[in-house]
């Protein structure tokens, strides 16, 4: 007999709306303003909280929370219950796969504790994700973008404890995997090589702790510079490390304001775009973009320990920019207009920055923020003012709080799909901010915009794509095509959870400075790959065509070396 699916329990609606009375009237004061953007809910409840999520190649969302969170509000297909001990079994699932066209969900069985884990894509589209806790601490599974699969797992798939720890996809395909709580050290995944069976140090990341309770450096961000080293931000500050070699290039300035970035006073961060605009010679070769990075938010050092004793520290409103590969990088200071700590940044295919979830007080942890921030940001990177005034655009509210194990993720067609929000140690429905089952959309400016949008027909030579190779986009547009308004960008799926959105990248490609037209009435335009796997390493990506700052829905081809 199959196990009956547990109905979600439903908050009081007293309060529920003394949860937006406070909120909203805490952190926003702007009266009847009017927003660009708007909310769509998509799921009431896909049974688990969205703690941790990834799109694959076949446009499925894979989330997932932790394994002891207690019984979840959905169960397991017959004969899939996982055994505890001889006498007793557990029937509920902790993983689903969403289909964000149907809205279907369908239970996934993962045996390991997935709390606070990471990941990262393969070169053929396989989910490989690290780490977590306890039995999960050395687990690494795979997950592959096929009709039925499910959870396959490697009980031994690190040679470290990995909790919190962050993930980053390479040049050469592998996954580096570096931290994690009480682990000063990086390794690589899967194990292929004898290389990939050494643990390396990194006393950066002992360096850079506040304290062993409060570490403030915990999910380091990650960025793989243009040069093939990898960039990593710890607390308040970053590093340049050859990770071959276990070297440290160069230290970079600390982030000025005195705020720290890293779990629990949870910042976000994002590579800006990477411009392959212009060829230079006639092997199609590009000149190398600068990277520059960009991290928001975050908190005072101690403000995780004052919210565990009542005292709740407002977030930071500083956001950073530092050119990593500058001679003489400088970080560059400006402000959101709210106050936020455990907020998302996503890279939209426009090359803007949303800035989404998280709270305007407290930290990351057990019910230790308050205010929950329902307006998500955009950031322009490309506006100029040097006071930032028109960077930042406040955004169309939601009416979920989303805190702590809240996620967002960018999908094909453009929109941004937000879940997940648990500051409870268990499911708890009738708690301040209560655990959250839904899923919703978030639809960015664009989508309202009185502008025809592109649609990318074809896509040549393949959607298998070589580094430096030339290749053409069809597509469609109502009207004329305005040249200067026009570019296409190439989106990394990442793998989202605690404000951090692990190998998110998006490249410009270096286009021919012409449209043309196809004798069935189409456009078409030529250009480049990218020249090399540190500029964007081997896999999936998402590709959009921009017209006049509205995107086509994304195609997903595979980039690597034939």
């Amino acid at each position: 007999m199959s196990v009956p699916q547990v109905k979600p329990k439903i908050m009081d609606p007293k309060i529920l709306i003394f949860m937006l009375l406070v909120c909203c009237s805490s952190v926003f004061n702007v009266g009847a303003q009017s927003y660009q953007g708007k909310w769509k809910l998509l799921k009431r409840s896909i049974g688990v909280s969205a703690m941790h999520m990834a799109l694959l190649p076949n446009e499925k969302i894979v989330t997932f929370d932790r394994s002891e969170f207690g019984p979840s509000n959905i169960t397991l297909p017959q004969g899939k219950c996982i055994k505890e001990d001889s006498k007793s079994s557990d029937c509920y699932a902790h993983s689903v796969e969403f289909d964000p066209a149907t809205r279907a969900v369908r239970p996934l069985t993962i045996l390991s504790d997935t709390w606070c884990s990471s990941g990262a894509f393969s070169i053929d589209g396989t989910l490989v994700q690290s780490g977590g806790y306890r039995l999960g601490e050395k687990v690494v599974r795979y997950f592959k973008p096929c009709m039925d699969c499910d959870w396959e797992e490697d009980q031994n798939g690190l040679l470290s404890p990995r909790w919190y720890a962050s993930n980053q996809v390479l040049p050469d395909g592998k996954i580096i995997v570096v931290g994690g709580r009480y682990q000063f050290t990086y390794e690589f995944i899967p194990k292929l090589s004898g290389s990939d069976r050494i643990l390396y140090k990194l006393p950066f990341l002992k360096e850079t702790r506040y304290s062993a309770l409060v570490p403030n450096n915990l999910y380091p961000f990650l960025h793989l510079s243009t040069d093939g080293n990898l960039f990593v931000f710890a607390n308040d500050r970053g590093i340049l490390l050859d990770y071959i070699n276990n070297k440290v290039i160069r230290s970079y300035p600390v982030m000025p304001g005195g705020i720290s970035r890293n779990y629990p006073s949870t910042g976000s961060s994002v590579l800006l775009p990477l411009k392959l605009f212009s060829t230079t010679d006639s092997d199609n070769n590009t000149s190398t973009p600068d990277a520059e990075v960009l991290i928001c938010g975050g908190t005072a050092p101690d403000s995780n320990e004052k919210a565990n004793v009542g005292v709740f520290v407002p977030a930071s409103k500083s956001c950073g920019r530092l050119i990593i590969t500058a001679a003489s990088p400088e970080w560059e200071m400006e402000e959101m207009p709210i106050n936020r700590v455990m907020g998302d940044m996503i890279m939209l295919p426009t090359g803007d920055v949303l800035i989404i979830n998280g709270a305007a007080k407290g930290a990351a942890g057990w019910g230790v923020a308050r205010d929950p921030v329902l307006n998500p940001v955009l950031y322009r990177p490309d506006a100029r003012n040097s006071d930032g005034s028109t960077r930042f655009e406040v955004l169309a509210p939601s009416l979920i709080p989303r805190l702590y194990h809240s996620t967002a993720h960018l999908l094909s067609d453009g929109r941004v799909l937000v879940g997940g929000s648990n500051p409870n140690i268990n499911y708890n429905f009738s708690a301040l901010y209560p655990t959250e089952l839904s899923l919703e959309a978030f639809y960015p400016p664009y989508f309202t915009k009185k502008k025809p949008r592109p649609s990318i027909v074809a896509v040549n030579p393949g959607l298998k794509i070589g580094y430096k190779q030339k290749i053409s986009l069809e597509f469609t547009l109502e009207g004329s095509v305005i040249l200067s308004d026009l570019f296409v960008t190439m989106v990394a799926p990442s793998f989202t959870t605690h404000s951090i959105a692990m190998n998110q990248r998006l490249l410009v490609l270096a286009f021919n400075n012409e449209v043309k037209k196809t004798s069935s009435g189409n456009y078409l335009v030529e250009g480049y790959a990218p020249e090399t796997a540190a500029l964007a390493p081997p896999g999936y990506y998402q590709l959009f065509l921009v017209h006049e700052a509205i995107p086509s829905k994304g195609k997903w081809i595979q980039i690597k070396q034939f």
